[in-house]
């Protein structure tokens, strides 16, 4: 195996992505050689991974000596780690699942444990806080212990987090419905929590002085408006935008969650002005200009920490920095897409069809307007050149087609976020986001993204939530305890026009 020193003097040396080439195919050389060894394993199937299991992970100590006991050796963490890491998906689901089958709570010690501490009820208040505490000791599971150890091993972190998003991925594709997953799954979600704690975080702004391989990722991470070339690149972390990233000790140079923000005068209603604009490439900024922070951006790198609150407080954070860069700044929003509005409209207009509801959609005149402007044949129904239309990006194009879908596309979109819901609270997964945060659902903007991606999304439409400081305390508790939803008076206005035109 490749030695820590020789790779630690590659990672010195890596400033360019030439050097993470060779970087890459020395960890790759190394990968080769662990795959080697752990081979006979992987093809002794099951037994194979029993072997390692037993003797990696070691028994949970006795309560009397869990203090006392000496930790299991480095090497029981790195064995697991590069043999997990040699493992296909097929294989990862059958060892994952024996690690929290086999490996997890002694349930017939916490049964036990449980009975006694139903007779202890009526004995001292010492002798129940002590039962209470081995219960509470036993129910630990044995492959916890192990994570914690391997959470201490160089790269340890970074594996356990790649782990749960190997969990969270058999979970949402289904192809295991063991509770003992969902156990791991806890259990591991529950550490990280731990570890990526918000004292734990460190708020680094990213700019075109910072090391090449951050910059490099923070383009290859970034999810929501894809950065197109090293100058696209440059000005998102130049003048008048800031970049702002949330790191770990235990994950050198792996941003966990990137924010980023346009600095302008008013609040932005459209993310071409934003994204593509190259005006301000060079130039100084003027303070004189800067009223308003727009949150355009903001992407969660690493699937395993879905769950661990990141985004919200580092937008937090971010406010009382651009405070203190800007003591003047008043005004702070989002110009957030609106992912899942046009497969929801396609959704209804489909449901509409089928069941010959058309009407309780859009007025008569509505449909009219739509069937002259979309040049219907006589016998088509309108609702399906209506979604004929929507499915493409071709009505964009026509200011005809816009001034007829606007009204109709602005207030189904206002009911999608505002009145459409999962369990009380926001289907739309950006919105659930904002409005635990505070936020104010406070203005749909038309055309604002007129994209190819953005008109497939949410036809165009994005919106602003929008960050009164002194009022986010209450909109969020009476957004999480009441599922009560804070919006501006258009947004409320497109709800009512649109509970007023429609019978659904």
């Amino acid at each position: 195996m490749t030695s820590h020193p020789v790779i630690l003097a590659f990672r010195s040396s890596v400033r360019c992505w030439r050097h993470r080439a060779l970087l890459r195919v020395a960890l790759e050389a190394s990968d080769v050689r662990c795959r080697r060894r752990y081979s006979t394993h992987i093809r002794g199937g099951v037994s194979g991974m029993e072997e390692i299991l037993s003797r990696v992970v070691a028994p949970l100590p006795s309560y009397e000596t869990r203090d006392k006991s000496p930790p299991p050796p480095e090497t029981n963490s790195l064995e697991f780690m590069y043999f997990y890491k040699s493992l296909d998906k097929e294989d990862k689901l059958c060892f994952l699942t024996k690690l929290s089958q086999d490996f997890g709570v002694d349930h017939k010690s916490v049964s036990e444990l449980a009975l006694k501490l139903l007779d202890t009820q009526l004995r001292d208040l010492a002798t129940i806080l002590l039962a209470e505490d081995r219960l509470r000791y036993t129910l630990t599971p044995r492959y916890k212990q192990l994570f914690s150890h391997i959470s201490r091993v160089e790269g340890g972190v970074k594996f356990l987090v790649d782990l749960r998003a190997d969990v969270l991925e058999i979970i949402s594709s289904k192809a295991s419905d063991s509770p003992h997953i969902r156990d791991l799954n806890g259990a591991l979600k529950s550490l990280l929590s731990e570890w990526f704690s918000v004292g734990l975080l460190r708020l680094e702004r990213i700019t075109w002085q910072s090391p090449c391989e951050i910059l490099q990722k923070i383009s290859q991470y970034e999810a929501v408006h894809p950065v197109r070339n090293w100058t696209d690149l440059k000005r998102r972390v130049g003048p008048y935008r800031r970049c702002y990233a949330f790191t770990h000790a235990a994950m050198p140079g792996e941003p966990l969650v990137v924010l980023h923000v346009a600095l302008t005068e008013d609040i932005s209603d459209n993310i071409q002005s934003i994204v593509r604009e190259f005006a301000t490439l060079d130039s100084d900024e003027d303070v004189n200009k800067i009223n308003s922070a727009i949150f355009y951006s903001i992407s969660s790198t690493q699937a395993g920490l879905q769950g661990v609150e990141l985004g919200n407080v580092l937008i937090k954070r971010v406010v009382r920095e651009l405070q203190s860069e800007f003591p003047v700044m008043a005004q702070f929003s989002s110009l957030s897409p609106i992912p899942g509005f046009s497969a929801w409209l396609q959704g209804l207009l489909s449901q509409c069809r089928k069941e010959g509801r058309a009407f309780d959609l859009l007025s008569e005149e509505e449909w009219k307007e739509i069937q002259h402007a979309t040049d219907s044949t006589p016998g088509t129904p309108t609702v399906d050149s209506l979604r004929k239309l929507l499915s493409s990006n071709e009505w964009m194009r026509s200011e005809r087609l816009c001034g007829v879908l606007e009204p109709v596309l602005m207030r189904l979109c206002a009911w999608y976020l505002y009145g459409e819901k999962r369990r009380g609270y926001a289907l739309n997964p950006v919105a659930n986001f904002h409005l635990q945060n505070g936020a104010t659902m406070w203005r749909l903007n038309w055309r604002a993204d007129t994209s190819p991606r953005g008109v497939a999304n949410s036809c165009g439409i994005m919106v602003n939530y929008r960050y009164f400081l002194n009022e986010t305390s209450k909109n969020s508790a009476c957004y999480l305890q009441n599922k009560v939803i804070a919006a501006s008076d258009q947004v409320l206005g497109f709800v009512s026009q649109f509970q007023k035109a429609s019978k659904l």
